[in-house]
């Protein structure tokens, strides 16, 4: 029965007839013989609604400056990194990474652009996160070497004037 229905559908698809030299030639001809021929990579990116000719094309690749500043900052140091600078980087390319998909004519340029400036901005929260974090536990460190060394003074006073120490601790 299978098979059968697949005759009935390449005879009833007109299949056969489709291919004929003679459908193949009428089938790819236009009916107008002054047409425009067709447009050129270059004159479709010309005349595109994001094309070179908007600002739709411009702001992105302005934009990608500002990855590169941020790109360039990771040679620097985490602690001459402003936090608050780079949330809002982050803020901004998830936020307008979406709005690009919203807006039309969609801007996949401006998009992508967006979405590389967010990316970099989580790199350098995330830089500078893990040094505040360092810093907390080299201070809560050095508070513990404080302690160790005010605890070793007192055990060497105890060691050098027992009757000394004895009446410290009772007034």
């Amino acid at each position: 029965m299978s098979s059968r229905a697949g005759l009935r559908f390449f005879q009833s698809a007109r299949f056969s007839r489709a291919f004929t030299k003679k459908s193949l030639g009428r089938r790819y001809q236009t009916a107008d013989a002054t047409a425009a021929p067709a447009e050129g990579i270059l004159q479709r990116l010309w005349n595109s609604p994001v094309g070179v000719k908007t600002v739709h094309f411009w702001a992105p690749v302005m934009k990608w400056s500002i990855v590169l500043a941020g790109v360039s900052d990771f040679a620097r140091p985490a602690e001459s990194l402003s936090l608050t600078q780079n949330i809002a980087l982050t803020a901004t390319g998830v936020i307008w990474t979406r709005w690009c998909f919203v807006i039309k004519p969609r801007n996949l340029l401006l998009a992508a652009v967006n979405f590389f400036l967010g990316c970099v901005g989580v790199t350098q929260v995330t830089r500078i996160l893990l040094y505040q974090r360092s810093q907390e536990a080299a201070s809560a460190g050095q508070i513990v070497e404080k302690d160790a060394k005010d605890v070793a003074n007192t055990v060497k006073g105890i060691t050098t004037d027992p009757e000394g120490a004895a009446q410290k601790a009772v007034k």
